[in-house]
């Protein structure tokens, strides 16, 4: 069945060429030129993905981010922000947000289309779908695609689980960002590698007090150190 992917841009032209290109990488799309008919769309349907734009004439890209992450109906859904907005601190925003990735206007639709199909190849369910505790504390429910801390459910993007789950397979061992961006990414990297530092530091806010077993390694990357 083909994905169908949302796309949230305020420019016409922008909209037609990305729904041509969805079209010939064999995905499905629906076009909103505003933020309020998206969410009125989220209500009764569910895309398997959201490219959404910053520069809205309703609402601010960002907001519209919040609204979707702090619903546990579409909380799941991946979003690319795809904006004119280059800045740096843009970017960050965005990813501590909640955003699964973060592309300039300038890029092509072939870069796009890459990237989506990247982060939803992320979005797939991990192979190994053991259950893992750690300290007590934190369980791991590949499954179930679910996080708990002390019996509480943790609200994960689908990026940050994934990290989570990849340091708790191996307790110890210490990930570069590097390895972090390949299994995340494999041979669709595009990100720097500064970008998981983004993805952590959300991490270790989420879990709170739990969090302090996720451990930086100076100028390598990290582990879990239970």
């Amino acid at each position: 069945m083909k994905k169908m992917i949302a796309v949230v841009d305020d420019e016409p032209d922008i909209l037609q060429l990305l729904e041509i290109n969805l079209q010939k990488s064999g995905f499905n799309s629906i076009c909103f030129e505003d933020g309020k008919s998206l969410l009125q769309y989220l209500q009764t349907d569910e895309p398997d993905l959201i490219v959404l734009d910053l520069m809205l004439p309703d609402y601010d890209g960002f907001d519209i981010c919040k609204i979707i992450r702090n619903q546990s109906k579409t909380k799941h859904i991946p979003i690319i922000m795809f904006t004119a907005r280059g800045e740096s601190m843009d970017k960050i925003l965005g990813l501590e947000l909640g955003a699964d990735d973060y592309l300039d206007k300038m890029s092509s639709p072939r870069e796009l289309i890459a990237r989506i199909k990247a982060v939803l190849r992320r979005a797939t369910q991990p192979t190994d779908t053991s259950v893992i505790k750690l300290n007590n504390e934190i369980t791991i429910d590949p499954q179930k695609y679910q996080v708990l801390v002390n019996n509480e459910i943790v609200n994960l993007t689908t990026t940050e689980f994934n990290i989570l789950h990849l340091l708790a397979m191996h307790p110890g061992w210490v990930y570069s960002r590097n390895q972090i961006l390949d299994h995340l990414w494999g041979n669709d990297k595009i990100v720097i590698d500064r970008t998981i530092d983004v993805h952590i530091r959300n991490l270790r806010e989420k879990l709170g007090d739990a969090g302090s077993i996720i451990k930086n390694v100076r100028s390598v990357g990290y582990k879990l150190e239970l």
